[in-house]
């Protein structure tokens, strides 16, 4: 029993290896601000490979960044055509999908990762979505997670561009996430991850904090904490902007 007991302890107390390379990166912002003229943000992705030794021999090194939104259930339903007219019949909550998914890779995906590693760390679209399972009786419910991921791709929140990261000498790499304008607010995570042989030797996360500012955000808070007030600005504002309207029609018919 003590000789089981030092061992323990000998494990846990034994630091971790040092891994060989390791990400240095800079981003050309970590914030990202929506106002009334915001059309999308592109934000700029580059780094080092910080070494101890030489670069080692064998497979050349690969890097893959992806950015994710906020998290959130998604219902999805499914539409037939019954008696002339559609209905929903069967539904199905997607447990977590992200609001944004952007991956960008220095090779084609498959050829740079091992679909092991893209199983435990998330990496491709469809592993960074999360649906645990549908009821027995819904059929094809790995169609509802796929819908999700084809809609998001239609609206250009949900991509993957695989040969848009530039590497350079295997130590200097730069990419760029283009942002859409319908953003959801909330703190995203850029990942980058080192592979060499399709296996992922390195990992670095940070965040870019993506928020509204100015009059989006006194309107938005307003709507939340104060929705009464919100409803009667937004009627005044319509009754006054119908006022105005008729009033500049009529001078025009006037003169």
């Amino acid at each position: 029993m003590l000789k089981r007991l030092i061992a323990l302890l000998v494990f846990c107390c034994t630091p971790a290896l040092a891994e060989d390379e390791q990400v240095v990166l800079g981003l050309s912002q970590d914030r990202v601000a929506i106002t009334a003229t915001f059309d999308g943000s592109e934000i700029l992705i580059f780094g080092a490979v910080k070494r101890e030794s030489p670069i080692p021999p064998g497979p050349p090194l690969e890097v893959i960044v992806t950015v994710a939104g906020p998290s959130s259930p998604v219902m999805v339903r499914r539409k037939e055509r019954k008696l002339g007219i559609w209905v929903n019949t069967d539904s199905v909550l997607v447990d977590l999908a992200p609001s944004f998914y952007a991956v960008a890779t220095s090779g084609p995906l498959d050829s740079i990762l091992l679909d092991t590693e893209d199983l435990r760390y998330r990496v491709s679209i469809e592993r960074a979505i999360r649906s645990v399972g549908a009821a027995m009786h819904i059929r094809g419910a790995q169609d509802f997670a796929n819908a999700v991921v084809r809609i998001r791709e239609d609206e250009g929140l949900y991509s993957i561009r695989e040969n848009t990261v530039a590497v350079d000498e295997q130590t200097l790499f730069r990419t760029s996430i283009e942002m859409p304008a319908d953003l959801t607010e909330g703190d995203y995570a850029a990942r980058i991850f080192l592979t060499r042989g399709k296996e992922i030797i390195s990992e670095f996360e940070t965040t870019i904090d993506v928020r509204k500012v100015g009059l989006e955000r006194f309107l938005y808070n307003m709507s939340r904490q104060q929705p009464v007030w919100y409803g009667l600005m937004s009627l005044v504002i319509a009754i006054a902007a119908g006022w105005g309207a008729s009033t500049a029609f009529r001078l025009l018919r006037e003169n």
